[in-house]
């Protein structure tokens, strides 16, 4: 099973990493950051609030004691030392409160002091994460582009990489029909393979060669016919009544004038 798992988280991270864009990638970082500083201000919104709150409680406690004070000299003035008794117990009471409140006040102003300090850090990193966001991002698409022109140049892209493969294969293909064309021309001129056209048009082997055989005679028979009509014209040159002169026109004619000509 561990097997199994391992197998599969790389072939999972191997199939994510083909369709990862880093660019893409640092945007969501950069969003998830513009996310936590919208998080921040809103806590620093939130203690601010309460601390105003906080104030506002202090301020009207310490309105309400300082009437209780001049409840009781009131009272006092007017011989009412009960009520005046009372004033005091009741301003006793607000200032309990004021002590309560003011360690809260205290707490609640450190806090937004932090929370502005962290406020202020977290922005100049957001700010310069940015920065190198964008120079990142430049980096990597220049170097994408430079590395698609370096493929097409050579080569070796995946689209000339298929125009490659299928200009080889049509070369390979074409090489095999020249070298199996080449190979019958070469078995029929040695006789390996036969002619099945010209075995219909002109017979089997025997018939070709007589018919060969005759075609040569009837060449030389033509030959010698040339010859003796050129022997008979050159025989009308001679003079009128010679003897062994006959008509020309014929072979016979023509063997005359040859055994004449040999006397």
């Amino acid at each position: 099973m561990k097997r199994m798992s391992l197998i599969f988280k790389s072939k999972a991270n191997k199939a994510l990493d083909k369709y990862e864009d880093p660019r893409e990638t640092l945007d969501y970082a950069y969003q998830k950051q513009l996310e936590n500083m919208t998080q921040l201000r809103r806590s620093l919104a939130d203690v601010a609030t309460a601390r105003k709150r906080i104030e506002l409680q202090i301020k009207q406690v310490q309105q309400d004691a300082g009437k209780r004070e001049q409840q009781a000299r009131r009272a006092l003035e007017m011989g009412r030392e009960d009520l005046a008794r009372d004033a005091l117990t009741r301003r006793a009471e607000v200032q309990q409160q004021i002590a309560t409140l003011t360690p809260q006040h205290e707490n609640l102003v450190k806090q937004e002091e932090n929370l502005t300090r962290a406020v202020k850090g977290a922005q100049a990193k957001v700010d310069a994460f940015r920065t190198q966001k964008e120079t990142i991002k430049a980096n990597y698409t220049a170097a994408q582009a430079q590395t698609r022109i370096a493929e097409t140049l050579t080569g070796i892209s995946e689209e000339m990489g298929d125009v490659g493969m299928a200009i080889q294969r049509a070369q390979d293909k074409t090489a095999q029909l020249q070298a199996r064309a080449d190979a019958m021309t070469e078995l029929t001129a040695s006789g390996a393979l036969d002619d099945q056209l010209a075995a219909l048009t002109t017979g089997d082997d025997i018939d070709a060669e007589l018919n060969r055989l005759s075609g040569g005679a009837g060449v030389d028979n033509e030959l010698e016919r040339m010859k003796l009509e050129l022997a008979g014209g050159a025989t009308k040159q001679l003079e009128p009544g010679a003897s062994g002169v006959a008509k020309p026109g014929t072979i016979q004619d023509a063997e005359e004038v040859k055994e004449g000509d040999a006397k």
